[in-house]
């Protein structure tokens, strides 16, 4: 087998097992496997640029960030449903079908959950992603072709269907929404950082789709499903049943709750049974949408304005519910901001008794107008996090109070400060016990350092009794101290000092992450740590240093520059390395041996980096940068109109890289 047949084989695999994965949700490989069969595509398309296709599964990420969007007219409208808010006006809907197909029997009507999320066209030409698109005004909306390349249960090449192979041109309509776990990891992560949280998981998702970076859209956990076409070339479909079964076989998510009802009463105990499981769905449905089955009969039936006749969404009770505010107290995180949290009245929404609500910030507040003793409309958004939708101005007895943000840390009484242009309070103590908890949950969580048994009690009375002062106290207690904390015994204390000692193990990559630095998640620490290859490189780095490396900008620059600047933090580093903890890349053998001695020659034009950047890149991790090809060169990376050095590299057989897949190499991609 030749390494196109290779490639090609891989590749054809990927997606096999994608479909696996994402559409019928039975994976046959595990995700390590997984892994390594696309690490193993990567590593034939880096030492053979010129066999990358744009559908390869390895190129689902890699364009540059857009000025602006794109228009793209839709050939077939993407008309929007009437909405039925209760039974009578569903019954009212299949009357009116009934009456314009002159029948009185019954009709037979798919039920399909109604998800809250973006609606979005994709166009297959002979089977490849080609374009990709919002809904817009139904008749023209936004090239977000990019950005959905990036969603990984979308099929960059459809499978063929046994029945009629890939059609000629398919226009694709379905659902981009975010699960709600997702979507409450992603508004934690957002709130450590000070930025504003999303309302709801449909805000997210919309958002994280119209980024102009397809590298952000990348970065957040999305997901579709499909349940409709415009134009589908060599398809002959009969039914809605037989259209969602077709674009499953070809590799399209549809989704699983699906039912065909024989009649509109069917149709009513279908939508029953959705909004009885809605709290129990991984997403959020806001109702369910019914259609008539028949394609022959939906075009006897037509469109009115911009609805078709033939369909309708029956819309679920909001889940929403009024109770009062009885005061509003300050929480303080581990990043020292302060946010403001709603007491309430206790009241039951989704199965679950609120008594507590996130308002965010001072700004939220005072846009919202909520004090102290008001009536207010609460709601789980994404059915998870509770919120405050409004208050209820005519319910105001005229003993509400107006809250505003203390200036003082409620925790340990030190002066709060806000940053110019952010929304977000914070103390700036590094001492608080607040942000000490929070530092030391961090820094111990099971992402970070992965501290078993170090819970928040156990860190509560640390504080508390003020045994810690800093993540690095942590390796300094004895064995004598743990047995005083309550409820410790001694094979308790025996297991958290032996997860103490593992945890020095635990890497750079994870060290960084579980400092907390702020903007620097597991993927920047991951890409600082292959990048740097120690704490002293990295402490030494300079803004321009920094934002040199590709997917660092301004913000996480500035950020780390200023974590090392500071004498008490270096202090904490070197209390860290001073017990023992690893203060390297837990792979930095491996990754060193990757560079060391090897000889890189970088030819053309590059987009992404200039030369010297490259360069340093190379050097810094032992390589070797040269003007001139031979025979002892290892790498030629060729960038727009390679010349002469290109053409010796291919007669000497030198690995030849695209810059694109350099930088996915130095940053352990590869």
């Amino acid at each position: 087998m030749n390494v196109q047949e290779k490639i090609l084989k891989l590749r054809s695999q990927l997606q096999y097992h994608n479909y696996r994965y994402y559409v019928l949700d039975d994976p046959e490989i595990s995700d390590t496997q997984y892994d390594m069969l696309l690490r193993e595509l990567e590593q034939l398309e880096t030492e053979h640029p010129e066999l990358i296709t744009s559908d390869s599964p390895t190129q689902r990420v890699g364009a540059q960030p857009l000025e602006a969007f794109g228009a793209v007219d839709h050939a077939v409208p993407m008309l929007s449903l009437a909405n039925a808010m209760d039974e009578e006006e569903v019954l009212d809907f299949d009357s009116r079908v009934r009456r314009l197909l002159e029948t009185d029997g019954d009709i037979d009507y798919v039920v399909e959950p109604k998800l809250d999320g973006l609606a979005v066209e994709l166009i297959y030409i002979n089977g490849k992603l080609t374009v990709g698109s919002t809904r817009g005004d139904g008749r023209t909306g936004e090239d977000i072709t990019h950005n959905l390349r990036t969603i990984k249960a979308i099929p960059l090449v459809l499978i063929p269907e046994a029945n009629y192979g890939k059609p000629r041109r398919l226009e694709v309509r379905g659902e981009v929404f975010m699960n709600k776990k997702d979507f409450a990891e992603l508004n934690r992560l957002r709130q450590d950082n000070g930025e504003p949280p999303f309302a709801n998981p449909r805000n997210s998702a919309a958002g994280s789709v119209r980024q102009l970076d397809p590298r952000i859209t990348a970065s957040r956990c999305l997901d579709v499903i499909f349940y409709s076409i415009g134009i589908a070339e060599e398809m002959q479909i009969q039914s809605q049943t037989e259209l969602l079964a077709q674009l499953k076989s070809c590799g399209l998510k549809t989704s699983q709750l699906v039912k065909t009802c024989s009649n509109i009463q069917e149709a009513l105990a279908a939508c029953a049974d959705f909004e009885a499981q809605r709290n129990d769905l991984p997403y959020e449905i806001d109702g369910a949408v019914i259609k008539v089955n028949s394609f022959e009969l939906q075009s006897r039936l037509g469109e009115v304005s911009r609805s078709p006749r033939w369909a309708i969404a029956f819309k679920f009770k909001p889940q929403q519910a009024f109770t009062i505010i009885s005061d509003i107290i300050v929480q303080v995180g581990r990043t020292g901001v302060l946010t403001p949290v709603a007491v309430l009245e206790p009241v039951r929404l989704s199965g679950v008794e609120i008594q507590r609500a996130t308002l965010h910030n001072q700004d939220e507040i005072q846009r919202k107008d909520i004090r102290i003793g008001d009536t207010v409309v609460v709601q789980r958004a994404g059915d998870v996090i509770p919120e405050i939708v409004k208050s209820v101005s005519s319910k105001r007895t005229g003993n509400e109070k107006l809250f505003i943000m203390p200036d003082f840390c409620p925790e340990c009484g030190q002066k709060v400060m806000r940053i110019k242009g952010e929304s977000a309070c914070r103390c700036t103590n590094a001492a608080c016990p607040a942000i000490l908890k929070g530092s030391l949950a961090h820094f111990s969580s099971r992402r970070a350092m992965n501290i078993d048994g170090l819970g928040d009690a156990l860190i509560a009375q640390l504080v508390e009794k003020q045994l810690v002062r800093t993540v690095a106290d942590l390796y300094t207690l004895s064995f004598e101290t743990w047995l005083i904390l309550d409820r410790m015994a001694k094979k308790s204390a025996e297991n958290i000092i032996k997860a103490l000692e593992i945890s020095k193990q635990a890497g750079l990559e994870k060290l960084l992450f579980a400092l907390g630095i702020r903007h620097v998640g597991e993927q920047t620490a991951q890409l600082l740590a292959r990048h740097f290859g120690s704490v002293k490189r990295l402490s030494d780095a300079s803004h321009d240093q920094l934002q040199n490396i590709h997917e660092i900008g301004p913000e996480v620059s500035d950020s780390i520059v200023e974590f090392f600047s500071s004498e008490e933090n270096l202090r904490l580093l070197k209390r860290l390395e001073d017990a023992g903890v690893v203060m390297e890349p837990k792979q930095s053998a491996i990754l060193d041996s990757v560079y060391t001695g090897k000889v890189f020659v970088f030819t053309g034009a590059l987009n992404r980096i200039t030369r010297p950047q490259a360069e340093d890149m190379v050097r810094q991790r032992g390589g070797k940068a040269s003007s001139s090809v031979s025979a002892k060169t290892d790498y030629v990376v060729a960038g727009l109109d390679a010349g002469s050095k290109l053409e010796k590299a291919k007669k000497l057989g030198v690995t030849i890289l695209s810059e694109d897949a350099f930088l996915q190499m130095i940053e352990g991609k590869l």
